[in-house]
């Protein structure tokens, strides 16, 4: 990696918004501000944090151009030279982190998307509709009664959105009603890595930044996903036995995909598939109630459900940032990229990029067009983005027919993370 050249801004005035802690509070709009106007292209260093080491450093990519620039340039900047996570994995995990899809570029990547594209199809995922918008029902109409029982006040994380999105990913890849519940424990593992009070892989770290005795482990190396690939596996073997209408059935009885490509793709699915849901529809329904009077207007019909779900992705994005790896020496918003530096693409800043977005921070339900990246860009773009839509539209929509008000009542808790903008809980207040 290289440092920056002569003729940078001082290190001080350029905004650090690599800290996990950092997000605690929600997107850091001025930061992100500052950095697209004066520095869209900064370096940013790694500090040790949160029981992690300290890094190489990497340049952050903030304004929408550069953002699709790079997520649509595979060959320049690439997701296998040093996978897609910010801090660099361990040399000896790299080989095997390779290996998913996530972490290819083209052909490879491309080969493998078209396999899971065979199951992964908008037909199939339309057959959940009716189970989707029934389940909820169920939940919002318990999260309802249950406030209605007590203070009024109910925690849509725990009680509405964490399930309606385990559930569904449950019933899209087969997985049995008694096992579900591992899907949310190996999500919470993966995505939850750098929260102290989510992850248990560096236990004496703190959110004071107090470095652990030893470093964490990385929740995505061999020996943590052991147990989630040894399920992949036995449920593998279990749909070729008894196949289903579901995509583990399909991708078990595809010939053209091999046992470790298979573990990767439920990695991949769980993960993914289930955090997109679980991070955007919570940020949703916050900046629903934040926004009365846009809630009254989606729930009086002026505003198309489709439509809403666009901008409430934009507002918050599941995914906050994604790394590439420079492939060769080239150019980015003026400053000079070496091969070898990481890349980082900051989606929240994107999405808020006054050159892409008439007032970005004015919740418009109706806004249209709407290139927000928060589901990527070029080969890369989330592969299950048809499935996230349907069941955000349709949470939506159950929400706006069940209930009337919605009141945040305390402050909601954010993981800390500089890659997941999730939400750990959101207390609304519900009935009076």
């Amino acid at each position: 990696m290289t440092a920056p050249t002569a003729g940078t801004a001082p290190v001080a005035e350029v905004p650090n918004v690599f800290d996990p802690r950092g997000y605690v509070h929600g997107l850091p709009h001025a930061a992100y501000r500052l950095l697209r106007d004066r520095h869209p292209v900064a370096w940013q260093d790694e500090h040790a944090v949160l029981g992690w080491p300290a890094g190489p450093g990497f340049w952050a990519v903030t304004r929408h151009d550069d953002v699709v620039r790079v997520l649509k340039d595979a060959r320049t900047f690439s997701s296998h030279l040093g996978a897609t996570q910010i801090r660099d994995p361990d040399p000896d995990d790299l080989p095997f982190i390779r290996r998913m899809m996530l972490n290819q570029d083209p052909p490879d990547h491309g080969r493998l998307r078209r396999l899971v594209s065979r199951a992964f199809t908008p037909r199939r995922i339309e057959r959940f509709t009716a189970v989707v918008r029934e389940r909820a029902r169920e939940l919002l109409t318990a999260a309802a009664g249950t406030a209605r029982s007590g203070d009024g006040v109910c925690d849509l994380v725990t009680a509405v959105t964490d399930e309606f999105a385990l559930l569904n990913l449950a019933d899209l890849l087969g997985v049995p009603d008694t096992d579900r519940g591992l899907l949310l424990e190996w999500t919470r593992r993966v995505i939850g890595y750098q929260d102290p009070d989510e992850s248990s892989t560096h236990p004496a770290a703190s959110a004071t930044g107090a470095p652990a005795p030893t470093p964490p482990v990385n929740p995505r190396s061999p020996a943590m996903l052991r147990d989630m690939f040894a399920f992949a596996r036995e449920l593998a073997a279990h749909k070729r036995r008894h196949p289903g209408d579901d995509l583990m059935t399909v991708l078990a009885t595809d010939e053209e995909l091999p046992t470790p490509e298979l573990e990767m793709f439920f990695f991949l699915l769980t993960i993914a598939g289930n955090d997109t849901v679980r991070s955007a529809a919570p940020g949703g329904l916050l900046a629903l109630a934040e926004h009365p009077e846009a809630y009254r207007g989606l729930r009086g019909g002026a505003v198309a459900a489709a439509t809403c779900v666009e901008e409430l992705l934009r507002w918050h994005p599941p995914v906050l940032s994604f790394r590439r790896t420079a492939a060769q020496d080239t150019e980015l918003g003026g400053r000079r990229i070496r091969a070898g530096d990481k890349v980082v693409v900051f989606h929240g800043s994107a999405n808020y990029d006054e050159r892409a977005f008439a007032a970005p921070h004015r919740l418009d339900l109706t806004r249209a067009p709407n290139p927000h990246v928060s589901f990527g860009d070029g080969p890369h773009s989330c592969l299950g983005a048809h499935f996230a839509r349907l069941q955000l539209r349709v949470l939506y929509e159950e929400t706006c027919r069940l209930l009337p008000t919605l009141t945040v009542a305390a402050p909601p808790q954010r993981l800390v993370s500089n890659f997941i903008h999730g939400l750990k809980s959101l207390p609304l207040r519900l009935a009076d």
